[in-house]
């Protein structure tokens, strides 16, 4: 795990705290905390509702344009790095939904419906890539559309030439990830909703110890907070370290 700068401790969420979480310097080992997150990934469905927005206001407000009934224009693009959000708002968006890291070719993709959603498209096989040009194609002359992802903007993907330019016309955005201060102040949205009451430490010592993506650090909340009433006891710091380093049941 990368060793990130930390923000300022000063502007951590300040509320009242049960406990005074002390500074310690063990930490799980990777792949039990792999392990960890994929068992807490949140159960809650991905929603417009539910996303964390930062300094994507313009992204959301055109693809909300976008998906608009009385919207026609077939192709809507988001790029941007990983955790900023990409996947989130394609399954978001309720288009029939594929991602082309599990299946590059496509080959699962819904023959029928108006909209479309393809995820990571710098993932397609040569075949992935026939049937995206293709899917394009079927949509724009049915009036249907397409919301596609990538880590890159569509010019700079290493993809067949005809599906690059289609992918290129598109309405295209860039997601920006959120910076250390958002994650914090949206982490205390979270934790204050659910009645939790964590000390400003309790946020640095998740930031030293676990992936900084919004969905890691929700589902780490999640457990925490669970943790807590399941075990009837208080967040102290050996809770925490029994949270980090033992996966739940969901």
């Amino acid at each position: 795990m990368d060793h990130l700068a930390l923000p300022d401790p000063e502007s951590y969420p300040k509320w009242p705290s049960r406990v005074l979480i002390a500074p310690q310097t063990d930490k799980p080992d990777p792949p039990r905390m792999r392990q960890l997150i994929l068992d807490l990934l949140p159960e809650e469905r991905p929603s417009f509702e539910n996303f964390v927005a930062g300094g994507n206001a313009e992204a959301l407000t055109g693809l909300a344009a976008w998906l608009a009934p009385v919207n026609r224009e077939p192709l809507f693009f988001l790029w941007g790095e990983a955790g900023a959000g990409k996947s989130h708002l394609l399954q978001a968006s309720e288009a029939a939904y594929s991602d082309a890291r599990i299946d590059p070719d496509l080959a699962q993709i819904a023959p029928d419906g108006c909209t479309h959603a393809v995820d990571n498209v710098e993932a397609l096989s040569a075949r992935g890539q026939i049937s995206l040009f293709n899917l394009i194609n079927r949509l724009c002359a049915s009036g249907g559309r397409l919301l596609a992802a990538a880590s890159v903007p569509p010019l700079q993907l290493r993809l067949r030439e005809d599906l690059r330019t289609r992918l290129g016309s598109s309405l295209v955005y860039r997601l920006q990830p959120l910076s250390d201060g958002e994650k914090l102040a949206a982490l205390g949205e979270q934790a204050r909703a659910r009645g939790l009451l964590l000390p400003a430490e309790a946020f640095a010592y998740l930031f030293l110890r676990a992936p900084r993506d919004m969905r890691s650090l929700t589902a780490l909340l999640m457990a925490i907070d669970r943790y807590s009433l399941e075990h009837q006891r208080p967040v102290t710091l050996s809770l925490l370290r029994e949270v980090l380093q033992t996966p739940l049941e969901r």
